[in-house]
């Protein structure tokens, strides 16, 4: 099989599983994460020979994503912050909207050797990525999984950088160090608003780091906020990924435990997305 074989026969598999840019997008990733192409190689190397395998791992690689399958999944990685990153069952897939969040406490502290916490690391991406972008951070991590610690502990070892992972739960974290920035993009979703989402979220992505029962939608934010007003020092900030209908909620939630200069934040999609306080 060439690789315009290969390219021709995902097409045609792939047609109706999603929209035709999106298949395209598919594709790209497919040839750079299977067989090491990327855009310029697929476009020069069209009658090039591929691998013995190839057929059936494209054959499967359709069968897969018409069962809904997540492609990051399948192929093992995810980009997020301009690195890829392993993810399993285990962890969920990183999103657009979340590089927004490291890239808003990127922006917003511009100290060095800062002491960083994130709640729920699940893939390490957001730890990792402020790893990386921070000036001589110090980040620690925490996910109730052993599965998602084991997933992040391999991403920071595969992107070279130093984060502490341990294992705890946000309804219950374990005594406070002492912190200049908490972040957490904590479970959100109610269990009601299953309805509306893909079966690719809803038949693969782990459940536990995703939604929270309809009648206590803050549930984490309960114990997130509480604790970031015990462990930032004073001028510290807390950061958090957000439910768009629980904006007010949630700000006079952190207001409520003390914390100040609390803001709600747009994505750039103009959707309510993010949370941000300060410890006086």
């Amino acid at each position: 099989m060439i690789l315009k074989q290969a390219i021709e026969q995902l097409n045609s598999g792939l047609a109706g599983v999603a929209e035709p840019r999106e298949v395209q997008a598919m594709i790209r990733i497919i040839c750079e994460d299977v067989f090491n192409y990327d855009p310029v190689d697929v476009a020069l190397r069209q009658e090039s020979e591929l691998p013995d395998f190839a057929a059936e791992r494209i054959s499967d690689i359709i069968s897969r994503l018409r069962r809904h399958e997540p492609l990051q999944y399948i192929v093992g990685t995810a980009l997020f912050h301009g690195h890829k990153f392993k993810v399993t069952p285990a962890v969920l897939i990183p999103r657009p909207e979340t590089e927004q969040l490291v890239d808003l406490i990127v922006d917003e502290n511009t100290a060095s050797d800062l002491r960083v916490l994130d709640m729920g690391t699940g893939s390490g991406c957001i730890a990792i990525s402020l790893a990386r972008a921070l000036k001589f951070a110090q980040v620690d991590a925490f996910d109730i999984s052993q599965d998602a610690i084991a997933v992040a502990r391999e991403n920071a070892a595969d992107l070279k950088v130093k984060v502490r992972l341990f294992q705890s739960d946000m309804l219950a974290p374990q005594p406070a160090a002492r912190y200049d920035i908490i972040v957490s993009n904590p479970p959100y979703i109610c269990w009601s608003e299953r309805e509306s989402m893909d079966r690719n979220v809803l038949d693969y992505e782990p459940g536990q780091a995703l939604f929270v029962p309809d009648n206590d939608p803050l549930l984490f934010y309960k114990a997130i906020a509480p604790y970031a007003a015990q462990s930032l020092e004073p001028g510290g900030r807390l950061y958090l990924e957000i439910n768009q209908r629980f904006g007010n909620e949630v700000k006079r939630l952190l207001e409520d435990c003390g914390l100040d200069e609390v803001r709600i934040i747009e994505d750039s999609f103009g959707r309510v997305r993010f949370a941000a306080a300060v410890r006086s």
